[in-house]
């Protein structure tokens, strides 16, 4: 049974729709993984982050992906890496990460609810 948690615990978390603009190798990584820019529209603007997503994407596939992004976590050095987001995905039966992404057009930035 998961921990349970306020309603106003999950308004802390800032989840934005964004539009993957580029995405690169990132061998550096210890763990295969892509580096992503994210347009998260006018009000944020285009971030950067580092995801382990290789087994489901590669970085051509991810360019115009709309994604789910938690966008109020502070900075975190991954490797030579800055990333400012987290994107968020489901994992499969084998443990690899697929990304959540509205199935309908959405704003770059408009807010999960």
């Amino acid at each position: 049974m998961p921990d349970y948690i306020d309603f106003s615990d999950f308004l802390k978390v800032d989840l934005r729709a964004g539009t993957v603009v580029d995405a690169q190798p990132y061998p550096e990584a210890r763990k295969p993984a892509i580096k992503m820019w994210i347009d998260f529209g006018e009000e944020i603007g285009v971030k950067q982050t580092s995801a382990q997503v290789t087994d489901h994407y590669s970085p051509e596939s991810l360019i115009g992906l709309r994604v789910a992004g938690v966008v109020n976590f502070p900075p975190k050095q991954i490797g030579k890496f800055m990333s400012e987001v987290l994107v968020v995905g489901f994992s499969d039966t084998n443990g690899a990460i697929h990304l959540v992404h509205p199935h309908e057009a959405v704003p770059n930035g408009a807010q999960l609810h």
